[in-house]
């Protein structure tokens, strides 16, 4: 029996998130910093002849323009706000956002549709292939793997972001300590990690040091060679007679320790790109209001990076009147479109920032009053919720950008940190309660120490619902022994 082909109907209904090119133009310039967004607007300019920059000052975008509305473009704006919003609804998780670097290739193709053919740079074999790994990732791969505490990563983070372009950390330790809130003990033990991190020299406060930590690191430092970077000037002036014995040897020997320094790299960061290296410039500022005005904090948009288009109306009305032909006023009417279409999706931006920002500086008000161990805990979804809006947009708006406070510049994403929920329903930051449980620790008695126990007990007291498993893992993740070895420690003594 042959088979017969049949041909049928079928209907099925199905859900699917379409990506407009206009929600995607709003997207990629939400989640770029204000250089990224600088670059992709100049682009914007070459191919739309009716944006320009504005020659004037801008105005100071602060969050008490938040709410502010044009009532003659009430219907451009409710279009955008809803398309704005519906980005929001993606079932992709917030920290897989693309970043803004996969935009720059297609930046000039405003609304030029979806399509992508292998034919585009961004496809290139070329482009594809691995990326050379930055100082700071190279770094910040070392800082997860050797630091538990929360704490100590965020201040290792701070300070890999202090490294000059030779890979020294040249700023004074209790100007940071005191701009943290903290003792210069408490950074001291994280510093000391990072400076036996790779590449050695790393973190080294000049070049003596540098060299110092090369030679420590290959079991080669001693007193001759001590007292030779004590005196490295006199390697310059050649006089080796009086360097010899300074450094108690004879002049062969001295050569050989010589020519071992200069087999050591003096700028143990000079073969990673020097950008990762460069100061943050920030996006948002937050600055101290007078008394007399009632004091609190005031956030701005950055206005100094902050760039600004305007559309050349004027310019539009003189070509429409000599366009004869009904693709010329085609051309028109889209690039006007499409000029419009960036002004809204630049002030919605800064609105966003504002908002997601705002509520950052309210939530984090300890921090910014008394120092990193009042950080409160924060997710993308508590912020989402205060400002109506979904946590992939929270990400878009946190990640690369850099907000500069009283304290410093600080990425918005420091302030996320994960906490617990008291009795009361209180939450305490992870780091508070890890400072609270190395605390008691540092002020047991030797004949009453403390095991987790009781040290679990003591907090569930004071308000902080914790377990003696999470007590122990706090503890193991600052490295403070167990209490029966601590007992033991002070038999010893």
């Amino acid at each position: 029996m042959s088979g017969q082909i049949t041909q049928s109907l079928q209907l099925k209904a199905q859900q699917q998130l379409v990506m407009t090119p206009q929600l995607q133009q709003a997207i990629k310039l939400l989640q770029m910093n204000n250089h990224e967004l600088e670059a992709y607007l100049e682009t914007q300019i070459e191919t739309n002849p009716l944006l320009e920059k504005a020659d004037d000052t801008p105005r100071d975008v602060s969050v008490e323009d938040l709410g502010t509305t044009d009532d003659n473009d009430g219907a451009t704006e409710h279009q955008f706000d809803s398309q704005w919003e519906e980005q929001g609804g993606s079932d992709a998780p917030p920290d897989s956002t693309p970043s803004s670097s996969d935009f720059d290739a297609g930046a000039a193709r405003v609304g030029a549709g979806g399509g992508a053919s292998f034919d585009d740079p961004d496809f290139a074999f070329d482009s594809n292939l691995t990326e050379t790994k930055t100082l700071r990732d190279h770094l910040t791969d070392q800082l997860q793997q050797s630091m538990a505490d929360e704490t100590d990563r965020r201040i290792g983070a701070l300070l890999i972001d202090m490294v000059d372009e030779a890979g020294y950390l040249r700023i004074d330790l209790k100007d940071l300590a005191a701009r943290l809130g903290v003792t210069p003990d408490r950074l001291a033990p994280v510093l000391q990690t990072l400076r036996g991190f790779d590449p050695t020299g790393i973190f080294a406060h000049d070049l003596i040091d540098c060299l110092r930590l090369q030679l420590m690191d290959q079991k080669k430092l001693d007193a001759p060679f001590e007292k030779l970077l004590a005196h490295l000037d006199l390697i310059a002036s050649h006089d080796h007679k009086k360097l010899a014995s300074l450094c108690g040897v004879n002049e062969t020997y001295l050569r050989d320790m010589i020519a071992e320094i200069k087999t050591l790299n003096p700028k143990p960061a000079a073969g990673f790109m020097p950008l990762i290296v460069q100061t943050a410039v920030p996006d948002v500022l937050m600055k101290t209001l007078p008394k007399t005005s009632g004091g609190g904090w005031r956030v701005e948009l950055n206005t100094d990076t902050l760039p600004r288009v305007l559309i050349n109306q004027t310019y539009y009305n003189n070509v429409c009147a000599h366009a004869k032909t009904v693709a010329d006023k085609n051309y028109l009417s889209t690039q006007l479109n499409d000029a419009n279409w960036i002004v809204r999706a630049l002030d919605q931006r800064a609105q966003t920032i504002l908002k997601v920002a705002s509520d950052i500086i309210e939530r984090q008000n300890a921090f910014f009053l008394y120092g990193i161990e009042y950080l409160v805990p924060m997710t993308l979804k508590d912020v989402a919720d205060t400002i109506g809006m979904h946590e992939s947009t929270v990400s878009r708006v946190t990640t690369g950008k850099f907000m500069g406070t009283p304290r410093g510049i600080f990425e918005l994403k420091f302030f996320f940190t994960n906490g617990l929920v008291g009795a009361d329903g209180t939450s305490h930051s992870a780091e508070s309660v890890k400072m609270k449980i190395k605390q008691l620790i540092d002020a047991e008695q030797a004949d009453a120490i403390l095991s987790d126990e009781t040290i679990a007990e003591i907090l569930n007291k004071d308000g902080i619902n914790i377990a003696r498993r999470t007590v122990a893992k706090y503890r193991e993740g600052m490295d403070i022994p167990t209490s029966s070895i601590r007992r033991k420690i002070v038999r010893n003594k």
